[in-house]
C-alpha cells in the first residue's frame, strides 16, 4: 500500500534528525508538554509496539487506570518506562520497523483492534504517518531544525477530513457536509475533500489545516477560511482521530 511506503518516508525523515540530536537536544523540552524529546519518542515507539501486537492479535489497552482518558493513560505510560536517550532511539527503530513490517503483512480488508475503534491496516497505518509527522514537529520546532511540508500530508488531511462526523460528535456540534479546498505543499496543486456540492467548506493551505486538526496551530492563526453555515464550527472541532 502507498500508504504505508508513505509512512515508511515519513519516519525515516524523523530517524535522520534523531539521528544528529545531542544528549542535551534529546534531554530538552519538546513541543508536546512536559515531555522532553526523548519522551516523545518514546511515546511513538510505545505506539508502533501497539501497531505490531494489533496485528498479532493482541489487544491494544492504553487505559491502565478506571477513568482514566487516553492522553492520561499515554502519558503515564511514558513516565513509567523513561530510559536513556540511546536505548529509547534503539527501541522506537527497531518497533517502527517491526510495525511496517506487520501491517505489510495484515489482510488489507481485516480491521486490527485499535484504541477507541477497529481500524483496517491503511487507515491505521494513516493514523500513525499523522502522528509522527506531528511529533515531528514537537521535537524539530523548538530546536529550530527545519522540517519542512510535504506531500505525505496529503493522508494527514484527508484523515482529519474523514473523522469530521466524528470530531463533531464527540463535541456535540450539529453540522452538515463540509468541503475542503487545500493548496498542497508544492504551492500549485489543490486537494478536494468531500462533496463537491457542500455549501460549506474549509480552504486554505495544506500545511496549516493538518496543523489545527493535530492541535498544534490554532484556528484563528492558521489563516484558513471558511464559508457556509458549518465551515467555522467544522474548522473549530476538527482533529486527527484515530477513527
Amino acid at each position: 500500500m502507498t500508504i504505508i511506503d508513505d509512512l515508511t518516508a515519513e519516519q525515516d525523515r524523523l530517524e535522520d534528525v534523531l539521528a544528529g540530536l545531542d544528549e542535551a537536544q534529546w534531554t530538552s523540552p519538546s513541543g508536546a508538554s512536559g515531555w522532553t524529546v526523548a519522551d516523545v519518542v518514546l511515546h511513538l515507539a510505545q505506539g508502533e509496539e501497539g501497531v505490531a501486537a494489533s496485528v498479532a492479535g493482541a489487544g491494544v489497552d492504553v487505559r491502565p487506570r478506571e477513568g482514566d482518558t487516553v492522553e492520561e493513560a499515554m502519558d503515564l505510560l511514558v513516565r513509567a518506562q523513561r530510559t536513556a536517550p540511546e536505548e529509547v532511539f534503539r527501541r522506537w527503530r527497531e518497533a517502527r520497523k517491526d510495525a511496517v513490517e506487520a501491517l505489510r503483512g495484515a489482510d488489507p480488508k481485516r480491521p486490527l483492534t485499535w484504541v477507541e475503534t477497529p481500524l483496517k491496516p491503511a487507515t491505521l497505518a494513516t493514523t500513525r504517518l499523522a502522528e509522527h509527522w506531528a511529533h515531528g514537529l514537537d521535537i524539530t520546532e523548538p530546536l529550530g531544525i527545519g522540517f519542512p511540508d510535504t506531500e505525505r500530508l496529503r493522508h494527514v488531511a484527508w484523515l482529519a477530513h474523514r473523522t469530521l462526523p466524528y470530531a463533531l460528535a464527540v463535541t456535540a456540534e450539529q453540522a452538515g457536509p463540509v468541503s475542503c479546498e487545500l493548496t498542497a505543499p508544492d504551492g500549485t496543486e489543490v486537494w478536494r475533500f468531500g462533496p463537491a456540492d457542500a455549501e460549506s467548506t474549509i480552504s486554505g493551505t495544506a500545511g496549516a489545516f493538518c496543523r489545527v486538526a493535530a492541535q498544534r496551530l490554532g484556528a484563528a492563526e492558521s489563516g484558513l477560511r471558511t464559508t457556509g453555515p458549518y465551515g467555522a464550527v467544522a474548522l473549530s472541532v476538527v482533529r486527527t482521530y484515530a477513527v
